[in-house]
């Protein structure tokens, strides 16, 4: 659609013209997770339960003006019948500027087709960070094409520990408090604090006993043994599956899981050194034989420690890492948390577990050594080492990473890939597309392409540096 499209029909909304085929297909639009269509007699009031469902799950868009019969046997017959004109929708639209306002979580435009009824209020809804309410007053979450109301108070405890508005790392437990005081990893810990401090006086002051309880994040950064406590909450069981196959079974299974146990500090350290060990047993047949798989051992690190301390503490389950003999998979408990999603979470920050990553960081030689940037080095050290970047997924009850060990496509077939979407490239794109840093070494690239009449210098550029393009027939 380009920008010639959009015309300001409103001062604050823009009115963007379809064509025919598009109204179609607005009109046969699948209700489900993520789109939903209403009529404009629906009150604001009903809609507002679909926005706020939108915003406490995973995003979603609404289109306003789109009348429904039910025909025999079930049928929907659907039809283009939006607002008379845009001054119509000003009720609708009071409404939502008072519980959605305009802006990076909620956007809202007209839809005009020359030969249809009306205008169509499109209403594009972000996840949202904070617990968004309808009209009503509850909270509202989408299921498949239905908003259902978290009524209980437990529904909507669950929602703030997926949100990340409060975190279950700062709940009180029943432990004694002398777990965390007399501990040899807060005695080693407080050598690093500055000014010095008494343990009981530190803990308290950081909010890690209150009320004379440890707390869960207490017990997990300085408790010998914080699974005895909170078991089945902060376990990393550690898998090897011989195989490919999309899931593991117990016939592939190599050895009973390894349970890798201790507070935080130790639990990361000693969980990706029991992965790196058997990564390294793992053959694969190759032009001279067999070799030896290879992941870039701070990839391993990082989507480890994203794991344990970025998860979910409230859910009863552990992190899996699972090894098979094509990829590693690491099962962290609990959605992502806030605004974040797959697609911006090499770029956004947000720490559901707040005091944990900020005292983690604290300890020698921390894991998290630098904060916000543990996902970036993971993805570049594959590169690095020729391998695709690792994938995420969020799924139901939990975000699942995974490191394939599969060469990416050669720096040559990258460029070729390129120009068949872009008229030239420079030395400077190409190594940004192939993640070589080596000006050098991607200047011989490029030069023995052109010298094998896969691409030619392009006459005439001389600022920027060589220009190539595909070699011209």
């Amino acid at each position: 659609m380009s920008e010639s499209q959009i015309n300001m029909f409103s001062p604050e909304l823009p009115t963007v013209e379809i064509d025919e085929q598009q109204a179609d297909l607005v009109t046969r639009i699948e209700e489900g997770q993520f789109l939903d269509v209403k009529s404009t007699a629906i009150a604001p009031a009903k809609l507002s339960h679909t926005i706020s469902a939108f915003a406490n799950s995973d995003g979603g868009e609404l289109y306003i003006g789109i009348s429904e019969q039910i025909l025999g046997g079930s049928v929907k017959q659907r039809e283009w019948d939006g607002f008379k004109d845009i001054e119509s929708a000003n009720g609708h639209m009071q409404a939502f500027e008072r519980y959605f306002p305009l802006g990076k979580d909620f956007q809202y435009e007209f839809l005009r087709c020359p030969k249809r009824n009306g205008v169509i209020l499109h209403t594009t809804v972000s996840r949202t960070q904070a617990i968004i309410t309808a009209t009503d007053g509850r909270a509202y979450v989408r299921r498949g094409a239905q908003n259902l109301p978290l009524i209980k108070n437990d529904e909507l405890r669950r929602l703030e520990y997926t949100k990340g508005v409060i975190s279950f790392e700062g709940h009180t437990t029943n432990a004694p408090k002398d777990l965390i005081i007399d501990s040899p990893v807060t005695h080693d810990y407080l050598k690093y604090v500055v000014p010095s401090a008494l343990p009981e006086a530190w803990l308290k002051k950081q909010s890690l006993i209150v009320n004379d309880s440890p707390t869960v994040a207490g017990l997990l950064l300085f408790s010998e043994e914080p699974q005895a406590q909170l078991p089945k909450r902060c376990g990393i069981k550690v898998y090897r599956y011989e195989t490919n196959e999309s899931d593991g079974y117990r016939d592939v299974l190599t050895f009973i899981p390894i349970t890798v146990e201790g507070n935080l500090y130790k639990q990361i350290q000693d969980a990706v050194d029991v992965t790196v060990e058997e990564v390294e047993k793992i053959k694969r047949m190759g032009p001279s034989g067999l070799q030896d798989i290879i992941y870039p051992r701070e990839t391993l690190h990082e989507i480890i420690t994203n794991a344990v301390i970025h998860r979910d503490y409230s859910i009863a389950d552990d992190v899996h890492v699972r090894i098979f003999d094509n990829r590693i998979e690491v099962q962290s408990p609990g959605r992502l948390p806030a605004h974040i999603t797959p697609e911006n979470i090499l770029n956004e920050r947000f720490a559901r577990n707040g005091a944990i990553v900020r005292l983690l960081n604290k300890f020698p030689n921390p894991p998290n050594r630098d904060v916000g940037e543990g996902l970036n080095t993971a993805f570049e050290k594959m590169n690095q080492l020729g391998l695709k970047e690792p994938s995420i997924e969020e799924r139901d009850s939990d975000v699942l990473v995974t490191i394939r060990h599969e060469p990416l496509a050669s720096p040559e077939q990258t460029i070729m890939n390129y120009l068949e979407e872009h008229a030239t490239i420079r030395n400077k794109e190409a190594r940004e597309i192939t993640h070589i840093k080596d000006s050098d070494k991607m200047k011989r690239i490029l030069s023995t392409m052109a010298d094998k009449g896969e691409i030619e210098g392009v006459p005439g550029a001389k600022f920027g540096g060589m220009k190539y393009r595909k070699k011209q027939k």
